[in-house]
């Protein structure tokens, strides 16, 4: 193969040092680079392949690496950065069936989930890594583990865990999900019921009374011991040390988040052991399959980072309550790190240099199709499969597919022409390139970082599931960082303790960072010593590539984008305006024009007759913004109730929601409007997003009181010249701006506001003091002041 052949020395050790990003180490957490590769043939066992490496940044102080018996096959390149477990003897590593572990790339870490999804077919793991998608079982395990996960604090009780079960389908959390997948809250409950009988009887049989249950009874064989007649135990789950524990581990090349990490009695005849060991639940099919077994050997190994080796862990099916241990043996733990080596290649090298005179960059080779069309039949990540062979590998020269699948990709593809392939390939090329680009600016080992950090103050849970945490500098003040507000940051503690939790940056200062993190980190001890480092790039590539994915599927609505996306098609417009256009809107249209020049007027109706889509296209101060504004107004409704706005309300659950997100007590928020109607749309919005404990009050409840954030909702906008009397009460408007301790926001249409004289004098005022800076053509403004002055502007 031609990735074996040894390359000219000094040309490789000038690319290596450019290769190199990774500072290179001995210890625990070594890293070798890779110099050559010279293969030895042994008569007895086969071949070996013996590494030249070196641990040393001027590559000088060499050392060998000696891969034997199955580790041969390890799809290993000079260059190449390489992590190595077990014992070195005189400058020599020995890695083989019996001892020893070669990890590649090791910072390139793969969870546990995508490493044994890998076994029956490596493809498919990679392009799940790709393309990510989300289904109706998914969401439903997502719900039931966050129930299992809050259940533990309440003993499982059937009739808690309905509570706990309603709260979390019925809140907001997963509302965008439920949305996309076009599922109701109602039927999400009807099957998340069907789990909890079987939940509360498994807490029953391994918690609540262990010794009286014969049928908790099971064969647990750990590594560790000889005696078959030890096999038989009971097992009593006496604690939940940790939900979700996110462990990082570059020593394995692993990461991943346990579901419940669990403190287990094992009860034999012998006497009694307690372990620390890892629970994966699962909601699917109970099949004890070797993937659900996998998984958990994997999480035996990351739990090495972090305690002594549980050597075995658990695999709960919720919906039988049925429990089955799995024991973290070498021969296992072996077999899937080299799996894992074998998908980390492929995902590393997913772009290569074309063999043309050119040498231009373009997608690699996955791993090869299977020769087996009944189970691509049913794989969720068929489309994409074919897709990539007919757009990618199809056109290159050494790519060989079964010749029983090659008339299903056929068919499965023939609704593309070959300019929907061709764009599929370039887009794919482009973001594999801008991802590639980004991989060195998130995640650990950033510029953008904070170091000996401890916490401070106590950890305070400002919304569910969002702890804010205060950090300041150990010795010495605050080092000078990029760190800004609202960056994205992964806290990491000493030696092991990587990726502990995620979240945002809330504040810097002079002594103190305060983060919002996705975990409580003050079960740690107080000494921990910590380090902020800036991540980038959070979301990646995943949704631009669902989009490609989607836009080449076989579906009217994905050729119809097709053809305008790709083929360049021209949009669509109808004739006649009285065609889509009622009657009755007329006059309200005509108002909306009023204002416009010839030009803004004519791009108007074009939208109005607009079939697909319509580009609004101009020179600097032409107007454009002014036409999109009156596309999508914002009007007032004057029912028999009074006056509302229901877009101004919508903006108020907004913003009300983005506070509380950012670590904002609910209690310390005040709605104000004049308007009674509007506080009763914008309380029933409240309810709707279990957000009940903001109050919302006319200005002359809050006469006298104060609130830390106060949002203003003025509600009026219209073109009838109705101006009402509320707004020109100037002693209203003092109170209403005078409410904020430390935020106030203003919300209102600006043309129909300054109709009102003290407000128009408001606006002026501002204006004149260069507080604000807004155009008379935007429909909506912002107004945030008090301790900054920022304007936003929503094109509603």
């Amino acid at each position: 193969m031609e990735w074996l052949r040894p390359p000219n020395t000094t040309v490789f050790q000038k690319r290596a040092v450019e290769f190199c990003d990774t500072t290179l180490s001995k210890g625990l957490n070594n890293r070798y680079c890779v110099l050559r590769i010279n293969i030895i043939q042994k008569n007895e066992d086969g071949p070996e392949k013996h590494l030249t490496i070196t641990a040393s940044q001027s590559l000088e102080d060499t050392e060998l690496c000696i891969l034997r018996n199955d580790w041969y096959s390890v799809p290993v390149v000079p260059g190449d950065i390489i992590h190595l477990e077990g014992d070195c003897h005189s400058g020599t590593w020995i890695i083989n069936r019996d001892s020893g572990y070669l990890i590649l790339y090791p910072d390139l870490l793969l969870s546990g989930t995508t490493v044994s999804n890998s076994i029956r077919c490596m493809r498919k793991a990679v392009l799940s890594e790709k393309f990510r998608s989300s289904s109706r079982q998914m969401l439903i395990g997502t719900v039931l583990h966050e129930t299992f996960q809050q259940g533990v604090t309440n003993n499982f009780a059937h009739k808690k865990l309905q509570e706990l079960a309603f709260r979390t389908v019925h809140g907001p959390k997963y509302l965008k999900e439920m949305y996309y997948l076009n599922l109701k809250q109602e039927e999400i409950m009807q099957e998340i019921e069907e789990y909890l009988p079987s939940i509360s009887k498994w807490a029953e049989d391994f918690m609540h009374k262990p010794s009286q249950a014969n049928h908790n009874k099971m064969q647990l064989k750990l590594p560790s011991e000889g005696k078959i007649e030890d096999l038989s135990c009971n097992i009593e789950v006496t604690e939940f040390l940790d939900i979700e524990e996110n462990i990082w581990s570059p020593r394995f090349g692993l990461k991943g988040k346990i579901d419940v990490t669990v403190g287990v009695k094992i009860h034999r005849k012998s006497g009694t052991q307690y372990k620390i060991m890892p629970l994966e639940l699962k909601t699917g099919k109970e099949s004890n399959s070797i993937e659900h077994r996998s998984q958990v050997v994997l999480y035996t190994l990351l739990n090495q980072e972090r305690r002594v080796d549980p050597e075995a862990g658990f695999l709960l099916y919720l919906k039988t309550g049925n429990m089955y241990p799995v024991s973290g043996n070498r021969m296992d733990r072996r077999e899937l790190l080299k799996l894992r080596n074998q998908l980390a290649f492929y995902l590393f090298h997913s772009m290569c240099k074309s063999a043309l005179g050119n040498k231009q960059t373009q997608l690699a080779s996955l791993p090869p199709v299977i020769d087996d069309s009944q189970a691509c039949k049913y794989c969720s990540q068929m489309h994409n499969c074919f897709l990539y062979s007919r757009a990618v590998e199809q056109q290159m020269d050494n790519v060989l597919i079964p010749p029983a699948v090659v008339p299903i990709i056929e068919k499965e593809t023939q609704h593309l022409k070959l300019s929907h392939l061709q764009y599929f390939s370039l887009w794919y090329l482009m973001l594999t390139l801008e991802s590639r680009c980004g991989e060195g600016k998130k995640g650990l080992g950033s510029e953008d970082c904070i170091g000996n950090m401890i916490r401070v103050e106590h950890v305070q849970e400002a919304s569910e599931g969002q702890y804010l945490h205060y950090f300041q500098r150990k010795n010495g003040t605050m080092p000078g960082t990029n760190l800004l507000v609202g960056d994205r940051v992964v806290v990491s503690g000493e030696k092991t303790l990587l990726g502990l939790s995620a979240g945002y940056v809330k504040e810097v200062n002079v002594t103190t960072v305060s983060c919002l993190l996705d975990r409580n980190l003050s079960k740690l001890p107080k000494d921990t010593i910590f380090r902020l480092d800036h991540e980038e790039g959070i979301s990646g590539i995943d949704a631009p590539l669902r989009n490609l994915s989607k836009l080449m599927e076989n579906s009217s609505a994905s050729e119809k984008l097709r053809n305008l996306i790709i083929d360049f098609h021209k949009p669509q417009f109808i004739q006649h305006l009285s065609s889509v256009l009622p009657p009755e809107a007329k006059e309200t249209v005509a108002n909306i024009l009023k204002g416009l020049n010839k030009p803004q007027k004519q791009a108007m109706k074009q939208v109005l007759l607009s079939k697909d889509y319509t580009l609004i296209v101009g020179m600097p101060g032409t107007g454009k913004t002014t036409t999109i504004c009156a596309l999508v107004p914002a009007p007032e409704q004057a029912e028999k109730g009074g006056v509302s706005n229901m877009t101004e309300a919508k903006l108020v659950l907004f913003l009300t929601s983005f506070f509380i997100k950012a670590g904002c007590k609910a209690s310390d928020i005040g709605i104000v409007s004049p308007y009674r109607h509007q506080l009763k749309i914008i309380t029933d919005l409240m309810k709707s997003s279990c957000i009940s404990t903001v109050e919302v009050n006319t200005v002359d409840k809050y006469q006298g009181r104060d609130k830390s954030i106060i949002i203003v909702s003025f509600v009026r906008n219209n073109n009838d010249g109705n101006l009402g009397t509320l707004l020109m009460d100037w002693r209203r408007l003092n109170v209403a701006i005078t409410r904020a301790k430390h935020k106030l926001i203003m919300l209102g249409c600006v043309p129909s506001l300054c109709r009102y004289p003290p407000l128009e004098k408001l606006l002026c005022h501002l204006n004149s003091e260069a507080m604000i800076s807004f155009s008379y053509a935007l429909q909506y403004i912002l107004i945030l002041f008090l301790d900054k002055y920022v304007l936003l502007s929503f094109n509603i």
